[in-house]
């Protein structure tokens, strides 16, 4: 039980990586607290099947790119569970295309979920934790904001974007206790990759030297250590989970 007594908030947790990541939290003893913008009925099944298994937690819906909303939320988390131990922001979209064919609001779309909901975030769990004196916040960038993808520029940005990001608030946070580390996978196994065409699916194929695409349950693993106090001198890292597709 490496979370045991542990409060978890973990963003866009109703399903996909972020669903692995709350199911394993709770396993290892921690209260979490699911959280997604639109999708209520999945983070209630959510919550459902992790009490089903002798865990615990919430759900707290809400938008990571509206700031008032999200000061709402956490303190509303804060009332009811007393602390946040853990703060993994994995909420994000998707808007695909080429450069030429992307629209302003598709761009702004990605950058306001993805980097500026991280951003506000952490900005307001931060100041807890600091007065906690201890904290753990794992963000999440992905393999196309290292190396890039054609379609993906909104997407590439907001990804590296955060792994700046995360580099900057190691420095500022970890004379308080707090670490700060970025996940970087690749292709996940989730609702939101099998959306890409499968011509894409079979070229990233291609370049795997694993030869296979990851479960999101693997990702969960990663999340685990760096949210434990086994990873209590890493911090500033981006580390990648992508089976060699970037080195």
């Amino acid at each position: 039980m490496r979370l045991a007594g542990k409060v978890a908030l973990v963003t866009g947790s109703a399903r996909g990586i972020g669903k692995a990541i709350v199911e394993r939290f709770a396993a290892e003893g921690a209260a979490v607290v699911i959280s997604d913008v639109a999708n209520e009925a999945a983070a209630r099944e959510t919550l459902a099947a992790i009490e089903s298994a002798g865990g615990k937690g919430m759900v707290a819906m809400f938008d990571v790119g509206d700031a008032a909303q999200v000061d709402s939320a956490v303190a509303g988390i804060l009332a009811a569970q007393g602390r946040i131990d853990i703060l993994v922001n994995n909420a994000g979209i998707t808007r695909d295309n080429l450069l030429l064919r992307m629209s302003e609001e598709d761009f702004d779309a990605v950058v306001r979920t993805n980097l500026k909901g991280t951003f506000l975030l952490t900005k307001v769990v931060s100041r807890h934790m600091i007065k906690q004196r201890s904290g753990r916040i794992v963000n999440m960038s992905s393999v196309v904001g290292m190396m890039g993808n054609a379609g993906q520029s909104n997407y590439s940005a907001a990804k590296a974007g955060i792994a700046g990001f995360t580099k900057s608030m190691a420095r500022e946070l970890g004379s308080r206790g707090v670490t700060v580390n970025a996940i970087a996978p690749g292709f996940i196994q989730t609702a939101m990759t099998a959306g890409l065409p499968e011509a894409v699916q079979k070229a990233f194929l291609q370049q795997i030297p694993l030869g296979r695409f990851a479960a999101p349950e693997e990702v969960a693993e990663l999340a685990l250590f760096l949210a434990s106090d086994a990873a209590g001198y890493v911090t500033g890292q981006v580390i990648g989970i992508n089976g060699g597709l970037y080195m």
